[in-house]
């Protein structure tokens, strides 16, 4: 088991007073047999009002309004202590039928996986060329080592920028570039497994390392695929790795710009863009709780 805390915060300078609409907040972690919350605080200035919410994705969202208030600023300052317990991410089985690719879904599976089965973005003879090798299977390909070159490819080929402006870059154009942030790597992760026929779905969180304990990090983002008998597995392009005890899920998606940490609107005078300041530290604690899962 791990333990550890998250600190994040999201501070908007609007340089002007200006009239705070609702905003939407993901921030609060994924809780299962893997991840357990022990202790949870969430500042906002000015004061807003929240209502807690779970939307159809199963995410915890709280909808914060500030009934009219105004402000030059506005601050959202969430701490978490987490308990992991998800030790080998390799430790599971895929059904015999989808240990190779191309495999099918049972129908009742295509039924709930359809939303994660759609590509979101246009075709492109740039992305085309870049799956056309993974297009090629026939059979004899393990499922978990494609999916594992894609992750490996991407990570290799891409170079990794901070990028601060909001949104997602489609595939296509991420390629082109050859440079994008953890979420447009992510995002092109996601639609290569859905032209390939694997389900799969967009991921929002945090990610322990030791650049995170210094704080002036900021939240990640990775993809998951849905295999037969083992159920949502992650896979983080941006590292090259899979899923495991340094990844804290926040929010799940079909669509890639969904699920932002912070979402709102405000109303002020034009031409003023906020200036926005993200820091999350995320820190390992001392192990001093028993072992085993939450009960």
């Amino acid at each position: 088991m791990k333990r550890i805390e998250i600190r994040h915060t999201t501070r908007y300078d609007f340089s002007a007073q200006v009239r705070l609409e609702p905003h939407t907040l993901l921030l609060r972690p994924r809780e299962g047999h893997d991840v357990r919350i022990v202790a949870s605080t969430l500042r906002i200035e000015p004061t807003a009002v929240l209502t807690w919410q779970r939307d159809y994705y199963d995410n915890v969202r709280a909808i914060a309004t500030f009934g009219g208030a105004t402000a030059s600023e506005l601050v959202v300052e969430s701490r978490l202590e987490v308990e992991l317990y998800e030790t080998m991410p390799l430790n599971f089985v895929v059904e015999p039928h989808a240990l190779y690719l191309p495999f099918r879904y049972s129908a009742e599976e295509t039924i709930a996986l359809r939303p994660f089965l759609e590509p979101v973005y246009a075709n492109d003879p740039a992305l085309d060329a870049w799956l056309a090798t993974y297009r090629s299977v026939d059979g004899r390909s393990e499922t978990y080592a494609v999916l594992d070159r894609i992750n490996r490819q991407i990570n290799g080929e891409l170079q990794y920028e901070i990028r601060e402006k909001p949104g997602v870059l489609a595939p296509a154009e991420l390629l082109r570039r050859g440079r994008g942030s953890c979420r447009d790597m992510a995002a092109l992760f996601v639609e290569a497994c859905r032209r390939l026929g694997v389900a799969a779905r967009f991921v929002s969180g945090y990610s322990h390392g030791p650049s995170t304990e210094r704080g002036g990090a900021s939240s990640h983002a990775w993809a998951e695929v849905y295999l037969p008998g083992a159920g949502w597995k992650g896979f983080d392009p941006t590292a090259a790795s899979i899923v495991g005890p340094d990844h804290i899920t926040v929010a799940v998606h079909q669509h890639p710009e969904a699920i932002p940490p912070v979402a709102g609107s405000f109303t002020g005078p034009q031409g003023r863009t906020p200036k926005l300041v993200v820091d999350v530290q995320i820190t390992q604690l001392a192990d001093d709780a028993p072992q085993g899962g939450p009960v």
